[in-house]
């Protein structure tokens, strides 16, 4: 069999992460906003991805400036999500059993699959060197650290600025894919200077322009229909049609 584990936003909450209506509501008190955009974001009555989506499809100069600067918001607010999660315990234990530990619940996994953009997994998740599937790593399929990067032996390490990799071709053996279906907080093209961060209406559409995340979908659905393939979901609110979709395709043809 082949085990699958997608997260949301929920699994992340377990930890202190932001839920949308948290994430709403620290927006609304951004100062780096102007009125018209806080504006719009109040009378969205907390679909502040809609608002994104909104002001990524004007044509006017003005809202292509507000879409990035809400787009750079949202991004401060994952950055401080990251530091908060230094400073909490990943296991709900202490010391954790194996019972309950959570690195071993993880390693039980083919592939994790996340919608989250946060580095929770990258600061405290380290595959046991041993069963139940021997991972060596956790691996970020096709991403590498954007040079020149200098590990200076801090968790910070773990979330610098990362860019694609290519070729992208397949998996890596011996360690375990994280795959983030949304992209990163952390995550740039380096030759464009653009943020691999997937938000706001037309996901699918946004998603066609990175090749990293095209590719990371192509292999969602690949895993989805292997023969005996198993899904858990996890803090996922199926408000993503294109999760959906892939989702549905894949129980039809099991």
């Amino acid at each position: 069999m082949t085990f699958i584990l997608l997260t949301g936003a929920g699994f992340s909450y377990n930890w202190g992460g932001p839920l949308a209506s948290d994430v709403f509501s620290a927006l609304l008190a951004d100062r780096g906003l102007d009125d018209h955009t806080r504006d719009l974001l109040f009378d969205s009555g907390g679909a502040f991805e809609k608002v994104l989506a909104d002001l990524q499809v004007s044509t006017e100069p003005v809202d292509q400036k507000r879409h990035d600067a809400l787009i750079t918001a949202v991004a401060g607010i994952f950055n401080g999500m990251n530091n908060t999660f230094m400073h909490v315990p990943f296991e709900f234990e202490n010391p954790p059993s194996v019972q309950h530990s959570m690195a071993s619940f993880l390693s039980r996994f083919h592939a994790i699959f996340t919608l989250n953009q946060d580095a929770l997994l990258e600061q405290h998740y380290n595959p046991l060197i041993g069963p139940p599937m021997n991972w060596g790593h956790l691996q970020l399929p096709g991403m590498k650290f954007m040079q020149p990067f200098q590990p200076s032996g801090a968790r910070q390490d773990k979330f610098a600025i990362m860019e694609p990799n290519p070729p992208f071709t397949t998996f890596g053996h011996g360690a375990q894919p994280y795959v983030k279906l949304h992209g990163s907080v952390n995550w740039m093209e380096s030759n464009r200077g653009r943020r691999i961060l997937i938000m706001g209406g037309q996901k699918a559409v946004s998603i066609g322009l990175y090749p990293i995340l095209t590719w990371y979908h192509e292999e969602f659905r690949k895993m989805l229909v292997r023969p005996s393939a198993r899904l858990m979901v996890i803090g996922y609110s199926f408000s993503d049609t294109h999760i959906n979709d892939a989702s549905w395709t894949a129980s039809q043809q099991g």
